[in-house]
């Protein structure tokens, strides 16, 4: 096993999120003509054989609102250099601000809202839902996605966004 550097005085991990650094995601929503949006920190394949995704919402976020009333979610992922994406969807309120105004999308077959700026992106059909906390967990069957991404794109991540101001207190 290798042996781990010591960390210099002062910038040892606050959280485990400061250690996993994973990606962040946008994921939109819409029901009876309303549509909404979110950053999301928590998300995650889960199975391969059915292909499975888990994203959890706050219960107190607007998102978690529509999505609760909605078929299907788009779960977008985003290159680092799209951190303004990022501030729109987790730094505004969708109860406030009308964050599709300033944003090219369209809809998903299913008629999600799919942000076509987006480094890669798919929906999927809200399987169930699954209580945690603060949180409320989607369980997605992918139905759709976006073209393959060529080249690897370097993904916006935790530690991109952790000093974002959000638009609902967490």
């Amino acid at each position: 096993m290798p042996e781990l550097e010591e960390p210099e005085r002062g910038t040892e991990p606050n959280s485990v999120t400061d250690v996993l650094d994973g990606p962040v995601y946008v994921v939109t929503a819409a029901a009876v003509g309303e549509v909404a949006g979110c950053l999301v920190g928590f998300a995650s394949q889960c199975s391969i054989h059915p292909p499975r995704f888990m994203v959890w919402l706050s219960t107190l976020n607007h998102t978690y609102r529509v999505a609760r009333r909605a078929s299907h979610l788009t779960v977008h992922v985003m290159r680092r250099d799209q951190q303004a994406l990022a501030e729109l969807f987790g730094g505004e309120t969708g109860d406030r601000v009308d964050k599709f105004r300033s944003v090219a999308w369209q809809r998903s077959t299913d008629g999600s809202p799919v942000l076509t700026d987006a480094c890669a992106w798919f929906v999927g059909r809200i399987e169930r839902h699954v209580e945690g906390g603060d949180h409320m967990g989607f369980l997605l069957a992918p139905t759709e996605q976006s073209p393959p991404v060529e080249g690897v794109p370097v993904l916006l991540r935790y530690r991109d966004v952790k000093d974002l101001e959000p638009g609902h207190p967490a």
